[in-house]
């Protein structure tokens, strides 16, 4: 297996997920139904924050996986601090299990499972901000989701290089689809309590 293969198969394996999750639902459960610029903006802060705490902790014993997450942190902090609005105190779900991941291997299973996750949120905050006519924001988000991407490739050469058996690609395979679960969980039920259907109406 490569990297390659591994996003292919963890974007098959969540499709559904994956495919619910870029969708403006997410910004209603983030938001608790609140899709105002400000609450947005708070929701996107706590999220950028839930992520530096978890990227920052993770000192890793492989050198490079070490700066590549010590470059997430860097990076999630800046945007926190960038974002004008106080973060919400909320911590997604899927945080819980990115911390409870100790090696290697798994720490760039889960943090693919993220960055995908986190490209689906930040396309929707895009679009929201494109239809507030604020098109400085959006294009804020836009750079971001690209920067996310940047970080989703480099995490696949690192699993090329430090995956040296089928249980290695295994474990990281699961570490991603278990993030990504987490998340469309979280999202399901939260729209479940505030009474919205979380599938497609077709």
């Amino acid at each position: 297996m490569t990297a390659a293969d591994l996003i292919d198969a963890v974007r098959d394996d969540q499709q559904t997920e994956l495919s619910r999750l870029g969708s403006s639902k997410t910004l209603y459960a983030d938001t608790r139904g609140e899709m105002e610029p400000d609450v947005v903006l708070a929701a996107a802060a706590a999220r950028e924050g839930a992520a530096h705490e978890t990227f920052d902790a993770w000192d890793d014993d492989h050198d490079d996986a070490a700066a590549l997450f010590a470059d997430a942190a860097a990076e999630t902090a800046e945007r926190r601090d960038s974002i004008d609005a106080d973060p919400v105190d909320r911590t997604p779900a899927m945080h819980a299990v990115l911390d409870s991941f100790d090696g290697t291997v798994e720490r760039l299973g889960g943090f693919l499972g993220w960055t995908l996750v986190d490209k689906k949120v930040k396309e929707q905050y895009t679009g929201f901000f494109t239809g507030q006519a604020d098109p400085r924001t959006a294009s804020t988000f836009r750079s971001a989701g690209s920067d996310v991407v940047d970080l989703r490739e480099e995490a696949a050469e690192l699993l090329d290089a430090v995956c040296e058996s089928d249980d290695d690609w295994d474990a990281a395979e699961a570490a991603a689809i278990e993030v990504i679960s987490t998340a469309y969980d979280e999202y399901f039920e939260t729209l479940e309590d505030l009474g919205v259907n979380p599938k497609p109406v077709c």
